[in-house]
């Protein structure tokens, strides 16, 4: 048996002998004493009655009884999820309700209160939107922004079409969101954040009735966040792993540790400064940049280059050979 929602995680029902009832317009879980220990909590006025159903795709919803629309949602579990994001299910921000989606792990492998690592979505100010893992609220692991064909820090992700698997990354006026769907009919995956800090990739055997895992998040030294100092970069093919890119040396002029700092070996003069190439990389985090979706990279090197503040710059979509502008400022 496979546990994709739970409600009443962090309030649990101390013996078997619970209710979950329709209550009004709201659906109630209520203890042994009839007290209630989980409500949907919804306040709008509804004339029709209110029917709880649990949808095919794993979506349990109250809906107008009139009506089997999404539109007459008024509430749904896809909107609040535990530790499990199911095909078609949204991770990231309702910009309407200020709802963020987010996924957080069961406390170990038998409790399903919430545990230490969480999987959500950050926007920074000005900045791109991007996934973070968090341990015990500090962040851990960060995705990388969306580039148009995937989450930047998360290469492997293109490997996923093997399980027929389509994602996409939405960024519109109702919706800042990642979401998965499976073009196979009668195949069956899940996206679970689990206790001991891995996010899975899971798809289901019928044969052999049980979840084979196809993809693991990566924790490798290269993944951990802020792991290498500033003007660095990570590679697992050297030693150590961190290493200062073109223009800069270590501080003290030896690489000894991750926490070595990186320095210019020349003073930037601003005018005839010029850019070193970096391919294979992580977007840097953007908080602070500068983003500008309407121009390409030729006009965004021309703008860095005029700014003696800017010290990178990239494409924020690689799709159809890029466009888009993000440019750093800052270390």
């Amino acid at each position: 048996r496979t546990y994709a929602w739970v409600a009443n995680r962090d309030h649990p029902i101390s013996s078997s002998d619970g209710t979950l009832k329709i209550s009004g317009i709201n659906l109630v879980l209520l203890n042994q004493s009839n007290i209630t220990v989980w409500s949907t909590n919804l306040t709008r006025a509804v004339r029709s009655p209110v029917v709880a159903e649990l949808l095919g795709n794993g979506n349990f919803v109250l809906r107008d009884s009139k009506s089997n629309g999404k539109d007459r949602f008024f509430w749904q579990s896809f909107d609040y999820p535990t530790d499990t994001l199911l095909p078609h299910m949204k991770l990231g921000f309702d910009l309407k309700t200020k709802n963020n989606r987010f996924l957080t792990s069961w406390r170990n492998a038998y409790d399903p209160s919430s545990g230490s690592f969480a999987y959500e979505l950050q926007i920074p100010k000005n900045g791109l939107p991007e996934f973070f893992m968090l341990r015990s609220g500090g962040p851990a692991l960060r995705s990388g922004s969306w580039d148009g064909f995937r989450l930047s820090g998360i290469p492997e992700m293109q490997r996923w079409s093997f399980l027929n698997i389509v994602y996409n990354f939405t960024e519109n006026k109702e919706d800042v969101a990642f979401t998965y769907s499976i073009t196979t009919p009668n195949v069956y995956a899940k996206l679970t954040m689990k206790f001991d800090g891995f996010l899975e990739l899971s798809s289901w055997d019928p044969e052999m009735l049980e979840w084979n895992v196809f993809w693991v998040s990566s924790t490798t030294d290269c993944d951990t966040y802020m792991g290498c100092t500033a003007y660095s970069f990570c590679d697992l093919n050297t030693t150590p792993k961190c290493n200062c890119i073109k223009g800069f040396e270590p501080q003290g002029g030896t690489m000894d540790n991750r926490s070595t700092e990186c320095v210019r070996k020349t003073p930037l003069e601003c005018n005839g400064d010029g850019f070193f190439g970096l391919k294979n990389m992580k977007l840097p985090y953007t908080s602070g940049a500068i983003v500008d979706k309407s121009i390409g990279l030729k006009e965004c090197e021309e703008r860095c280059s005029g700014d003696c503040n800017c010290t990178a710059y990239a494409n924020t979509n690689l799709q159809d050979g890029g466009s888009g502008c993000v440019m750093w400022t800052s270390e």
